[in-house]
């Protein structure tokens, strides 16, 4: 009788996640974060444009696009809808963790990572509406943390095998995008011809420029492991400036922006199409 409930438990928990992904209230709040989430990419990659310009100095991070957000005349109403677009992709991605089946234990901790990801973005930009400060740029962030993992024994392994995670997760990501695997996550049978392709060319070029971003910020993470200097560890900001002096100079911080312009146009254009 014990072992049949067991596991049965499972099973109604899938059950439960299911109707929460499928929810009217639960889709609503998923297409308002994933529209979110596609204009602060959006605003990301133009601050980047601006920086390969030397035409501004503000952080090309999550932290730089809620102080662009902040200064608009409808800046506190727009950074509340974020907090509740933020909110409402981690609620999402909790329920579809509870949906995923038990043999699948990599999509169903994907799904939880995503989670507590859009959940501590979301109370970061709580914070910072509250008034109870401004969230750490992801720069002091990666400096910071690196430093706290270096001062353990094992803390120079920890930062190089975290540096390779992120290394291994852009060229995933990137490759994902090339082989266009996104189209499972969009309703495509409701897009014109021109539509899908266009949604595609965006998916394509915005994935691999993500994709870009986490390979360069982990291998400046592999470097401060390796030479004991937390301050080479680098946010999204300073990865992205570090595509500056490469040898092709600011343009291809240029690219890498309006490919990053581009992954937030295709995120609003998932707001519309998911297939939830």
């Amino acid at each position: 009788m014990a072992t049949s409930a067991a596991r049965r438990r499972p099973s109604r928990v899938r059950s439960a996640g299911r109707r929460g992904t499928g929810s009217t209230v639960l889709r609503t709040l998923a297409r308002i974060g994933l529209a979110v989430r596609g204009i602060m990419y959006v605003i990301i990659g133009w601050l980047a444009v601006r920086i390969a310009f030397g035409n501004s100095r503000q952080q090309a991070d999550r932290t730089g696009a809620l102080h662009e957000v902040a200064a608009t005349p409808a800046g506190q109403l727009l950074l509340w809808v974020i907090v509740v677009g933020f909110a409402g992709l981690a609620l999402w991605r909790l329920a579809e963790a509870a949906a995923r089946s038990a043999a699948k234990p990599a999509s169903r901790l994907a799904s939880l990572g995503r989670a507590v990801i859009y959940g501590v973005i979301a109370f970061g930009t709580l914070k910072y509406v509250l008034g109870l400060g401004a969230p750490q740029s992801s720069n002091q962030q990666s400096v910071d943390l690196t430093a706290a993992a270096l001062k353990y024994p094992a803390g120079r392994a920890i930062v190089v095998v975290a540096g390779l995670v992120l290394i291994g997760g852009g060229l995933y990501l990137a490759y994902q995008a090339w082989r266009r695997e996104f189209r499972k996550d969009l309703q495509t049978t409701r897009m014109t011809a021109r539509t899908r392709k266009a949604v595609e060319w965006l998916g394509v070029a915005g994935g691999i420029a993500r994709g870009i971003v986490f390979v360069t910020a982990g291998i400046f993470l592999v470097i401060a492991a390796v030479r004991s200097q937390p301050q080479q560890a680098k946010g999204v900001d300073s990865a992205l400036r570090a595509l500056a002096a490469t040898p092709l100079g600011p343009w291809l911080l240029v690219l890498v922006a309006i490919g990053l312009i581009m992954f937030g146009a295709y995120s609003c254009c998932q707001a519309r199409w998911f297939r939830d």
